[in-house]
């Protein structure tokens, strides 16, 4: 008797990922990191989730979540418009992002 396929549940860093992906219309090549931190910074919430993306021609892109990988869910990604913003310029100073 055949057994019903069931398709391993996707970590929440694969859902963010994903969601991330999909949000900004990135290749399926391009280079996305999800970390769930501990923020040492006082002020800060005591974990939040990283994300980090790089497009063609080596611009890297990031934003912050301010709470855990887990409780992440598709409407705390930025819209796609804020795009210029996200990217990662080094230099800026803010020990906090």
């Amino acid at each position: 008797m055949l057994q019903p396929f069931h398709q391993p549940a996707r970590s929440s860093s694969e859902r963010v990922e994903s969601w991330t992906r999909d949000r900004f219309d990135l290749s399926s090549d391009a280079l996305v990191v999800v970390a769930d931190v501990r923020c040492q910074v006082p002020g800060c919430p005591p974990r939040e989730t990283l994300v980090a993306f790089w497009q063609p021609g080596g611009l890297r892109y990031r934003y912050k979540v301010f709470k855990p990988v887990a409780e992440v869910v598709e409407a705390d990604i930025p819209v796609k418009w804020l795009l210029p913003s996200l990217e990662d310029v080094a230099g800026l100073g803010c020990e906090c992002c």
